[in-house]
């Protein structure tokens, strides 16, 4: 399973929220690059990065970290927050992302999103379905939509999707622990997809446990910054998989 930390940025720093909640900011560093390379440092070789002022204005804004990040670690990036245009996901892919997710634009504009994963490929774009109660949200979390996630992303398997990032807004930045059940049941109904957990990483024992029941990666937050998960033990981890 793959270990991937998240860097959320807001003006330019690396900040924290719960439950996708703005007003619940917390800045951690405010230097992302130092956060890279220190994960960098314990063996990580990939990063959630994710534009949180860009999710909010809806288009790309943090573009210039996501350079300086990729131009200066060998971290492989995948980009996330804002990206709602062609365009978007040109300076994105030209910045040194990976691969990007789409989360909102897979809800409100599918042919978009379906041209993306067509002129890119499953293995450069990454579906994110975020959800509260099983009900996919969007739009940085500020809005609810009416779609059930599980038949949402079998949706989008049927249309080529491979990577999907799945994450429960009810447990992130609560350090409760994550959604096993909820993965369990998503791994279940949908067969041959790469899943990605996030949301509530809170203890170094969960990791494990996300392993064995298929997650392909996960991603961890608030439990690095907060020092409930040490890096050391996540470079211990990686090393003997």
């Amino acid at each position: 399973m793959r270990i991937i930390p998240a860097i959320d940025i807001i003006d330019g720093k690396c900040v924290r929220l719960s439950k996708g909640d703005y007003n619940t900011k917390k800045v951690y560093n405010e230097n992302p690059l130092e956060v890279a390379k220190e994960f960098e440092d314990h063996g990580i070789q990939y990063l959630h990065l994710v534009d949180l002022d860009g999710a909010k204005s809806k288009h790309i804004v943090n573009y210039k970290i996501l350079d300086t990040i990729a131009s200066k670690t060998n971290l492989k990036i995948d980009f996330g927050g804002g990206l709602k245009s062609d365009e978007d996901l040109k300076i994105a892919f030209e910045s040194g992302a990976q691969q990007v997710t789409g989360g909102s634009i897979a809800v409100k504009s599918p042919g978009t999103f379906r041209k993306w994963l067509k002129d890119y490929g499953s293995d450069k774009i990454i579906l994110g379905a975020d959800a509260n109660d099983e009900k996919i949200a969007i739009s940085g979390w500020q809005e609810a939509s009416e779609k059930e996630l599980i038949p949402f992303v079998n949706e989008y398997k049927s249309e080529g999707v491979s990577y999907v990032i799945c994450t429960d807004i009810s447990k992130d930045g609560m350090l409760e622990g994550p959604s096993f059940e909820l993965y369990k049941k998503m791994l279940d109904k949908v067969q041959d997809i790469k899943l990605i957990a996030s949301g509530g990483i809170s203890t170094f024992d969960e990791l494990p446990k996300l392993a064995e029941i298929g997650c392909e990666g996960t991603i961890i937050g608030k439990a690095i910054y907060e020092g409930r998960i040490q890096l050391k033990q996540l470079e211990n981890y990686i090393l003997n998989q």
